[in-house]
């Protein structure tokens, strides 16, 4: 492995709830009224995949841009809450150390994303960060890992993200992935999905580099 993939929202900062809020209130407007638990289970895709797949292809079609404007107003408000989670930076620069080169790859919204770099200081972390802007269709599909490989010029990369649909997304990509439980899906949910293994915690992740992908080219002698 020579490259390191890490989502951002839900991944390393505590987004996913505020999401799943957001866009419970941005259905609302519509007189849409969906359970706020089926819409955490969709936390992940990017804003351009989610609409129709919670509320169907006609909605997308008669508001989707509509629903994706009143989330980013809903959402904007509690961008100031957001944290991100404990141990995010050692975990990077430990990563970095062991000769991984490190891209973040967002569905998110660009504004948004720019906003969390500062949260761990990712601008001096990673070589490069994607965002919803940089691909027509984002996660589940996999253009946005794909090309979060290509912008540093990966040959073999390993993910590592929160949601079911980070890991549909890398298996589509043909990309090995590990699944934290911090954006609130289950081990049963996140193995399903193709996680190799799953961690309670970033901390926990970085406590177990060693017997990961991540462990990198100084770890691997004698390994498989």
């Amino acid at each position: 492995m020579d490259t390191a993939v890490f989502d951002v929202d839900g991944t390393l900062v505590d987004t996913n709830y505020q999401h799943a809020l957001a866009w419970y209130r941005a259905f609302r407007r519509f007189g849409i009224g969906l359970p706020v638990w089926r819409l955490h289970r969709a936390i992940g895709m990017g804003g351009d995949q989610l609409v129709a797949a919670v509320a169907g292809d006609d909605v997308e079609a008669e508001h989707g841009d509509d629903l994706r404007a009143a989330w980013s107003e809903e959402y904007a408000p509690m961008l100031h809450e957001v944290q991100a989670f404990d141990g995010v930076r050692d975990l990077l620069t430990d990563v970095a150390k062991r000769g991984l080169t490190i891209v973040l790859a967002s569905s998110g919204a660009p504004d948004h994303v720019e906003s969390y770099l500062d949260l761990f200081d990712g601008r001096s972390l990673a070589a490069a960060w994607l965002t919803s802007k940089d691909v027509d269709r984002t996660k589940p599909q996999p253009d946005l890992l794909q090309r979060a490989v290509e912008r540093v010029g990966g040959s073999a990369a390993v993910l590592v993200g929160d949601s079911v649909w980070d890991l549909v997304a890398a298996d589509h990509a043909g990309i090995p992935g590990y699944g934290l439980r911090t954006g609130g899906f289950s081990p049963d949910e996140l193995r399903g999905a193709g996680a190799r293994e799953v961690f309670e915690s970033i901390r926990d992740l970085h406590d177990a580099l060693d017997r990961t992908l991540l462990r990198g080219a100084a770890r691997r002698d004698g390994e498989s």
